[in-house]
């Protein structure tokens, strides 16, 4: 099995709701032209580029499990009217990713935004309630989704990051998720 990564902290799906982080919108152009949509394609061509991982002489062939998806609070600290958008965005960019694997069945696993409520106001995502909907409705409504519910007992190390207990949790929950998906497809 192989993971192959690819993230950008503090980017979100809506362009309108980039800051200094990047925007997953296919058709951003702002900044350097590039958006985190088209990095990811990058990094996806170029793992499955490599013929030999292991270098023992023999072709390998990567065959994608699943996309696991951590991502929202960015999209859930800007406006309502980003946050409303969320589902719609975020089905549009997962439609996207399993084109580029050529599986519109893929697994998908969303982790499921929580807020550490360390504000002023007590909410650090102003509109996190709206991007959690959004994250449930896709798990709902999309088929061979799952969410990872988890996050909202994790302890925070500031009030941004889980603290490693947390993280150490959401990847165990996460692989869970993307074997049962895996399982019940090929039964």
């Amino acid at each position: 099995m192989m993971l192959k990564k690819y993230a950008r902290n503090g980017s979100s799906i809506d362009s309108s709701g980039t800051a200094y982080f990047g925007a997953w919108e296919p058709d951003f152009r702002a900044g350097k032209g590039i958006n985190q949509y088209d990095y990811f394609l990058k990094t996806v061509n170029n793992a499955m580029a490599v013929q030999d991982i292991n270098g023992d002489g023999v072709e390998d062939v990567l065959i994608p499990s699943g996309i696991i998806w951590m991502q929202g609070e960015s999209d859930a600290d800007k406006t309502e009217l980003v946050a409303n958008q969320y589902y719609a965005n975020l089905k549009r960019l997962m439609e996207l990713m399993r084109a580029t694997f050529r599986n519109n069945d893929l697994p998908i696993v969303i982790g499921k935004i929580s807020d550490s409520d360390d504000d002023v106001d007590g909410k650090v995502w102003d509109f996190g309630e709206l991007v959690q909907y959004g994250q449930e409705k896709f798990a709902a409504t999309e088929s061979n989704v799952a969410i990872v519910r988890s996050t909202n007992g994790y302890k925070y190390s500031d009030k941004y990051h889980y603290k490693s207990d947390g993280y150490i949790d959401l990847g165990k929950e996460f692989a869970k998720a993307v074997f049962l998906l895996n399982k019940k497809k090929s039964q």
